[in-house]
């Protein structure tokens, strides 16, 4: 029984810090391309490890990464300001890959600019 306990514990740290380090990589996005997209917000899901809204962008539905929810407050940019139908400016690094998603750096609204990273 002890043996097990011990397997589980091992897969457990294993598949953890797995999943710390995907989820901590960058690399996906292109650093060198800055991307601005305009549009209101379709989507907002406002909780950690980020948040993350949808837009609708030139036909596409476009996916936006967005920072920690402690540090978008921190910076004045709370969950009231990026409801759906709120107009966003975002810009930021589209994915590598051509996916419609976008690590975003900034986001104006309501005319203030906030720095996410």
């Amino acid at each position: 029984m002890r043996k097990l306990t011990l397997l589980i514990a091992f897969f457990a740290l294993v598949l953890g810090a797995t999943a710390a380090l995907a989820h901590h990589g960058w690399s996906s996005y292109d650093a060198g391309k800055t991307l601005t997209i305009e549009a209101p917000v379709k989507e907002l899901s406002y909780r950690n490890p980020h948040a993350h809204i949808t837009i609708d962008y030139e036909g596409r539905e476009w996916h936006v990464v967005l920072a920690p929810i402690s540090r978008m407050a921190a910076r004045g940019l709370p969950e009231a300001d990026l409801l759906p139908g709120k107009r966003v400016s975002i810009i930021g690094y589209p994915r590598k890959d051509g996916t419609a998603e976008i690590r975003a750096e900034r986001v104006i609204v309501d005319g203030r600019t906030v720095e996410l990273r």
